[in-house]
């Protein structure tokens, strides 16, 4: 059995915070510029609070099973709580979509190198 790569996103609104914690997080806002997103095991948290109160957590999560992609979009949406409430932000809405990739649909590149391999 080969193990299946997944991209877990899980999205939310922050909610309710205060003048101090909305401070920090434009202090911070440049490390987490959309333009800088990427899927990490530890997750990589993405926002514009000055633009609008939204976030995203992107994590990369493996498993050997397709059910495994479930687990993995727990284990996100956990992670991304327990760092929102470590530093006390509040936040609803939170919901979590998750990508077996070995399942995504090859992209225009990809399928040309397949079928010159299968020449």
């Amino acid at each position: 059995m080969s193990t299946r790569t997944f991209r877990v996103t899980v999205r939310g609104v922050f909610d309710g915070l205060t003048t101090e914690q909305r401070a920090e997080l434009l202090a911070d806002a440049a490390e987490h510029d959309v333009l800088r997103a990427a899927f990490t095991p530890e997750g990589h948290l993405t926002y514009d609070i000055a633009a609008r109160p939204a976030f995203t957590f992107r994590f990369l999560d493996s498993g050997e099973a397709e059910e495994d992609i479930l687990e993995a979009a727990v284990r996100a949406e956990t992670a991304a709580r327990a760092w929102l409430d470590e530093r006390g932000y509040g936040h609803r809405n939170l919901r979590s979509q998750a990508e077996d990739l070995s399942q995504a649909p090859l992209g225009k590149r990809q399928r040309r190198a397949a079928a010159r391999g299968n020449t």
